[in-house]
């Protein structure tokens, strides 16, 4: 079996580094595992460039790639590490090549997975191209701006899909790396690694993490009144018809509008809006459940609930023990 972790040389930056060095280090700590417990067969691991060129720089960092693209001529799984990357047209000509073998590659069997703003350069192949993907919160409104016809699903923290493995941001890259070990060796591998690098298993949403930001990098006038109203209204009793009817446009019509300017429903940018601004008063806040629901806008606490879990993936009273400021504070006092 061969990996091939991509070194992009340029349009790289720390969380580049960060995913190169992690995957390779999991990866080969599991083929080690592997072979210690009677396993036959060898795991290749490299870091795969796209020139000869042998080293990887920036300003703190350096490492050295095992070999150039044009030295693989199959590999079973690729790893896309978080990269500057947005696109084939603006991607350095080395980037361009990186593209293309990817593409190539998956046509050849391999396997893909990307990682966190990896996901560009994936996209970039084409081979996305009306299925599901997810990335980080913070570059969604620009990915489904530059991708209209590919799913993007930023609450899901992986996603595996005909070879093709995405996950969300940042450092939940381990994650992704802790579902491979386990696709490409075993379960048992993968709960050592978990263990030796303190990877929580369990975790299979990134939604708790994502800050809602609006969506309005769009040209649409009345949507954006809109969402203005929403965000200066939230905690008013809102009515989605009342709305439409402001703007003189039928609620259907507005539905529509709406949804294509910013990707959501009026609802539920609504509803996530009310989920933010409670998310904010359970992190610095000594209110209770039933407080932050009122001051929000909602009145029904099983609805409320329900729509926090959904968005956050949490239960309003887990996420306020897991993230209320006087509880890291207890902790630091007792510790």
């Amino acid at each position: 079996m061969h990996i091939s972790i991509l070194a992009i040389q340029e349009q790289s930056n720390l969380s580049t580094v960060a995913c190169m060095a992690g995957s390779f280090e999991i990866f080969n700590e599991a083929n080690t595992y592997w072979r210690n417990q009677g396993n036959k067969g060898n795991c290749k691991i490299e870091l795969v460039g796209a020139s000869k060129k042998k080293i990887l720089k920036n300003n703190l960092f350096q490492l050295n790639q095992h070999c150039s693209i044009n030295d693989v001529d199959k590999t079973d799984l690729i790893i896309i590490p978080a990269s500057l990357v947005r696109n084939y047209e603006n991607a350095s000509n080395n980037n361009k090549l990186l593209i293309n073998w990817i593409e190539e590659q998956y046509k050849k069997g391999a396997e893909v997975a990307s990682m966190c703003t990896g996901i560009f350069m994936l996209a970039s192949t084409g081979l996305l191209e009306k299925r599901s993907c997810s990335t980080h919160w913070s570059v969604s409104e620009q990915f489904n701006l530059q991708f209209p016809n590919i799913n993007l699903q930023t609450d899901r923290l992986i996603t595996d899909e005909k070879g093709i493995y995405t996950n969300g941001g940042a450092y939940s890259f381990l994650h992704l790396i802790i579902y491979l070990v386990e696709k490409y060796f075993d379960r048992e591998t993968a709960v050592y690694c978990a263990k030796v690098f303190q990877i929580d298993l369990n975790r299979n949403l990134q939604a708790e993490f994502s800050i809602f930001n609006g969506h309005k990098k769009h040209t649409d006038e009345i949507v954006l009144q809109s969402q203005n109203y929403f965000e200066a209204n939230y905690t008013d009793k809102i009515t989605i018809e009342k709305l439409a009817k402001k703007y003189n446009i039928g609620r259907r019509n507005f539905d529509r509008r709406f949804s294509k300017a910013t990707g959501i429903s009026p609802l539920d940018y609504l509803q996530r809006i009310r989920i933010e601004a409670a998310k904010k008063l359970f992190e610095n806040s000594r209110k209770t459940v039933n407080e932050v629901m009122y001051e929000v806008g909602y009145n029904d606490p099983k609805a409320f609930r329900e729509v926090f879990n959904r968005v956050t993936g949490l239960s309003p009273l887990a996420y306020k023990s897991k993230y209320n400021k006087e509880r890291d504070w207890h902790i630091s006092a007792k510790g």
